[in-house]
């Protein structure tokens, strides 16, 4: 997603002095007590300015895990990147996305707390480094990798995050996905038969969602945030209607008792899904008609369209300006 492409007054730049401090602000406000908040702060402060990647993930890194119970076999872990699931069980732990990588000792050790059942599957739900970065540790400490076909090349590939300023080299031979597929993948461990479900591009085009039948939860990866504004990742083939798309499906296939796992954000209900559903679908259609008329990005900014969804959903990591421009390059 190349916002220089379709913008010539506003600067990537400005652009950056918007989100770059997202983890250090009213995002992480949102969960966090000040103390803990200041922390990830410090952590930042003491990466090289050269290396943002390093300092985003140290910021990230330094948030505390947060646990909570989903049902008896299943855990859920919040904090320092998107959320993780566990399922756990006398045949094993299957994780669901892990975190960035400064955070991978604090990782084990929750899941050491969890059981002492060894790891034996990892899945990722995208390919996006704050939910795959400790695909090697896993790997390592017995698991293997699952996901679609996609994130595999995905992450072979060198990549640049330009709403975030962010540049990442391929991943290494070793954290790879060693298992892929094309449209869903099932497995069976502790009693729950687990679903993986490939959406079309909606975040990315790697996205799948998890689901645990017998818990009734259902894991959505980056296609649904809980509470604000989404990143949707143009540059790897993110799309506003397949965000659409993708929670019309959740709304299908879940029922008002389902807990829902966003990719960032706390536990949700399916009722919170229809009114992230509803928000893109009024973001989409009100960039869309600009964007028809011959608006330029700039022009569309200017425009304000989301000045009455700011109140909403501008307290996360993009506020509404930052948002036209992610929505008017994945139309």
């Amino acid at each position: 997603m190349d916002f220089t492409h379709n913008t010539k007054t506003i600067t990537r730049r400005e652009i950056l002095q918007s989100v770059v401090p997202l983890v250090g602000s009213a995002w992480l406000s949102q969960f966090l007590p000040n103390p803990l908040v200041a922390a990830a702060r410090q952590a930042t402060a003491q990466q090289p300015a050269a290396d943002p990647a390093a300092a985003f993930r140290a910021q990230m890194g330094a948030i505390p895990i947060q646990a909570q119970k989903l049902a008896d076999h299943l855990t859920l872990l919040s904090g320092p990147g998107g959320n993780v699931v566990v399922l756990d069980g006398p045949e094993g732990k299957l994780v669901v996305d892990n975190f960035v990588a400064p955070a991978w000792q604090h990782l084990k050790e929750a899941l050491d707390g969890i059981s002492n059942s060894p790891i034996k599957y990892a899945v990722d739900t995208h390919w996006h480094f704050d939910h795959a970065d400790n695909n090697a540790a896993l790997r390592a400490a017995g698991a293997t990798l699952i996901a679609h076909e996609n994130t595999k090349k995905r992450m072979s590939e060198a990549h640049e995050l330009p709403v975030l300023g962010l540049k990442f080299p391929p991943s290494p031979p070793e954290a790879l996905p060693q298992k892929t597929f094309t449209d869903s993948h099932r497995l069976t461990l502790n009693g729950e038969s687990i679903s993986m479900m490939h959406v079309a591009p909606a975040h990315t085009d790697t996205d799948i969602m998890v689901h645990f039948p017998k818990a009734n939860v259902l894991q959505t990866g980056d296609v649904c945030f809980h509470g604000f504004y989404p990143y949707i990742d143009g540059g790897t083939g993110g799309k506003i209607d397949g965000m659409i798309a993708a929670n019309d499906k959740i709304l299908a296939m879940t029922d008002n008792n389902t807990k829902i796992v966003p990719g960032h954000g706390p536990l949700g209900t399916k009722a919170d899904v229809q009114q992230f559903r509803d928000m893109l679908v009024t973001a989409r259609d009100r960039i869309s008609k600009l964007k028809s008329a011959g608006k330029s990005a700039q022009e569309a900014v200017a425009a304000k369209p989301f000045a009455d969804l700011e109140p909403a959903w501008g307290k996360g990591f993009f506020n509404g300006d930052v948002f036209v421009q992610i929505v008017y390059g994945t139309l």
